[in-house]
């Protein structure tokens, strides 16, 4: 493993962490800030939606200066500047604009890499280094939840924002000095995101892509904090430990995703079989909802766990793409994928807050009937997409 992807392999470690641990914050961000569950949910939301708006000048990016300064410059400003900003927050408004901050800091990383993976190794093995990055970048998943709530109560939340903020910029002068571009071809084909609109077939791994990665994100960034706690009144290192559980389930399920394409030769029917057994796993949470804690939290591990296939998606529309747009493709497609979660982080919020006036456990059987609905309606389309594998 090559220096330079073993650094962007922990700045996604950052990236995973920041956009998952809001969900073990909520008492103490509602004790010294007053935020509540609806200001997380928008605080996430707007994580999320940053990051998907600064896909399309990523990608362009990518293309035209390499992964090095894309990578590292947005990282050492939004990560280190975001996280520091986090730390001295003083109302939920500094928080959501902090959070947004730190969507810009990590909306080049992972794409960073799966452009170096696209550019410099065989396409028949992108799902499975997409895979391999995601998988053990998803470690900032298991940080997030029990280590950060260990944290907060031992240094406090201020401070354990602080040091994230020195090590994503420690992050981002490593990226600088250590990452390889990949060169560029001779007589490099022109062209832009809208050639990759004109393809039919990527409008049929749209929808899919969309809804794909709400649910996991959706109940592990946020919602299973708020849940826990209300429905089954779990303390902060409760909700840490249940958090911790499906953020293994999602690191075993994107590495048990990976080689799944190459060994079954299909790449549709893998994304199919995992995201209905998901969309049932939700069902099955709004089903049961206060039945019993342990299995709420192997419900979600369920969710974490087979909605882990992100990377085999990205490699389906790759196979799409034409050599001199991989960069755009990659990164049009993240912005369908994250861009989904921070437009239901925002739905979701204010529905919760609606529907909690008069029932507070309904209101969460309604976000996870929402979750496994629109998971339904987007395999529905993707059931018509051509299956290609390389």
């Amino acid at each position: 493993m090559r220096a330079d992807l073993i650094l962007l392999c922990f700045a996604y470690v950052l990236s995973q962490f920041f956009r998952a641990f809001l969900a073990v914050l909520s008492q103490p961000l509602a004790a010294d800030i007053g935020a509540t569950a609806a200001d997380l949910s928008f605080a996430s939301g707007m994580w999320f939606l940053v990051f998907a708006a600064m896909q399309i000048p990523v990608g362009a990016a990518l293309d035209k200066i390499g992964p090095r300064r894309t990578s590292s410059v947005l990282l050492l400003i939004g990560g280190g500047g975001g996280a520091l900003m986090f730390a001295f927050a003083a109302t939920p408004l500094h928080m959501v604009i902090a959070m947004g901050l730190i969507g810009v800091g990590c909306s080049p990383v992972l794409m960073a890499s799966y452009y170096i993976f696209a550019k410099s190794y065989p396409p028949a093995r992108f799902a499975t280094l997409a895979a391999l990055m995601l998988g053990v970048g998803s470690v900032g998943n298991l940080v997030a939840s029990y280590p950060m709530a260990w944290a907060a109560g031992t240094i406090g939340w201020r401070a354990a924002l602080v040091v994230l903020a020195l090590f994503s910029a420690a992050t981002a002068v490593g990226l600088y000095v250590k990452v390889i571009d990949p060169p560029q071809e001779a007589h490099e084909e022109k062209g832009s995101v809208l050639d990759l609109l004109k393809m039919p077939a990527l409008w049929l791994l749209f929808p899919m892509m969309f809804v794909n990665y709400m649910p996991a994100a959706g109940i592990r960034g946020v919602w299973m904090g708020p849940y826990l706690s209300d429905v089954f009144d779990l303390s902060t290192g409760a909700i840490g430990t249940a958090a911790l559980v499906m953020g293994v389930a999602m690191i075993l399920g994107t590495l048990a995703y990976g080689p799944m394409d190459r060994i079954l030769g299909t790449r549709k029917w893998v994304v199919l079989i995992g995201n209905l057994i998901v969309a049932l796993a939700c069902f099955g949470l709004a089903l049961w909802i206060d039945l019993n804690v342990w299995l709420s939290v192997t419900l979600m591990a369920i969710v974490g766990f087979f909605g882990a296939s992100f990377p085999v998606i990205i490699a389906h529309s790759r196979s799409f793409f034409p050599p001199h747009l991989i960069g755009r493709g990659v990164t049009l497609m993240n912005l369908f994928g994250i861009g989904g979660v921070g437009v239901m982080q925002f739905v979701t919020g204010r529905l919760h807050t609606d529907v909690a006036v008069t029932s507070p456990i309904g209101a969460y059987q309604v976000l996870f009937v929402l979750f496994g609905g629109l998971l339904l309606t987007g395999l529905l389309v993707y059931l018509f997409s051509t299956d290609r594998t390389d």
